[in-house]
């Protein structure tokens, strides 16, 4: 797999951290071009941290439409699920795939372009200084690009709520698909990673593994191209899972303590 290496870091003979960037893609033909050309522009020797060595996965996660052609002619670097699996399961794939690489850190970014490579810095530091083993990329600390629609908003508001009075931990950017996480939780998650919608209760199986959860501020992009899977009718089918979720998550977690 070609990787993005500062050259400097073998010199100065510094741990080498190996970093994969897991890219679930479902149907985004019209968007996972764009996302590898900015993503591969975005990461040289200026952009990136001299410990740093990083790679990207796509997850095809049983497309329909050219997705997977596109990775095949332009050679990007993938892994097909010959099902579709849901977001979850992708993601997962990824996880499990960084697992038994040997990765210290897997990032998740979207296929659909809302995420910005730029930030990676911002979301590696704290990882990489000890201080968080989960790192979430929040549109909401300075509120600064795509905010998402008022009624995402007021979803994402009440999800928050919900996870601080049955862990205790606020988190404002519950939704957000743009994280990095340590070795340690590329492992637990490889292992247990939720299914349909997982953002939400992602958070509360890491407050349950004592998990340390960071949010850094990024601006998010709306997306160009393509359709969110989150459509208007599913938004209170979405809601009613991911609380049924959380509340079990949470209570599961106590059970076994």
């Amino acid at each position: 797999m070609e990787r993005f290496r500062h050259e400097e870091s073998k010199e100065q003979g510094e741990k080498e951290v190996r970093v994969l960037i897991i890219i679930p893609a479902y149907n985004e033909e019209e968007n996972i071009a764009e996302v590898i050309e900015h993503l591969t522009s975005q990461l040289t020797e200026e952009t990136l941290d001299a410990r740093l060595s990083v790679d990207y996965l796509i997850i095809n996660d049983g497309s329909t439409d050219s997705t997977l052609d596109i990775c095949n002619r332009r050679h990007f670097h993938y892994l097909n699920l010959p099902i579709n699996l849901g977001i979850g399961g992708a993601v997962q794939a990824g996880y499990i795939y960084a697992a038994r690489n040997g990765y210290d850190v897997a990032v998740q970014m979207d296929g659909d372009g809302q995420h910005d490579i730029a930030y990676l810095g911002d979301m590696l530091k704290p990882l990489l200084e000890d201080e968080a083993d989960i790192v979430i990329g929040s549109r909401f600390l300075k509120k600064e690009g795509f905010q998402s629609s008022l009624t995402r908003r007021m979803g994402i508001k009440v999800l928050s709520l919900l996870i601080l009075l049955t862990t205790g931990k606020r988190i404002m950017d519950v939704t957000s698909g743009y994280r990095a996480v340590n070795k340690r939780f590329i492992d637990i998650y490889a292992n247990d990673y939720p299914t349909d919608y997982p953002e939400p209760e992602a958070i509360v199986t890491a407050i349950m593994h004592r998990g340390r959860i960071m949010e850094v501020p990024v601006r998010m992009r709306a997306r160009e191209g393509g359709s969110s899977s989150i459509t208007s009718w599913k938004s209170v089918y979405y809601m009613i899972k991911v609380t049924l979720a959380i509340l079990v998550c949470r209570l599961s977690y106590g059970i076994r303590r």
